[in-house]
């Protein structure tokens, strides 16, 4: 079962790591500051365009944002 606040805690975790803020992980994936906040709280997700986004920029897996592993490293 999907578990958001797992998904927002590890984006949350890749944001930070980067140094970046929301407003910068905002503008990068087209959304608002707030709803960054939300993703990150585990209240929202997220489209399957932006979370390619998201895998692209942190160099992680899907599977590892969506909580399938606990391997952040892409396969292939």
């Amino acid at each position: 079962m999907f578990d958001r606040g797992l998904f927002g805690s590890r984006l949350r975790n890749l944001r930070k790591a980067a140094g970046m803020k929301q407003h910068e992980l905002a503008a990068l994936i087209d959304v608002t500051p707030t709803q960054v906040g939300d993703m990150e709280r585990g209240n929202s997700t997220t489209s399957m365009a932006r979370l390619y986004q998201l895998c692209e920029y942190f160099h992680v897996s899907a599977d590892y944002l969506l909580g399938l592993t606990d391997d952040p490293e892409p396969k292939g």
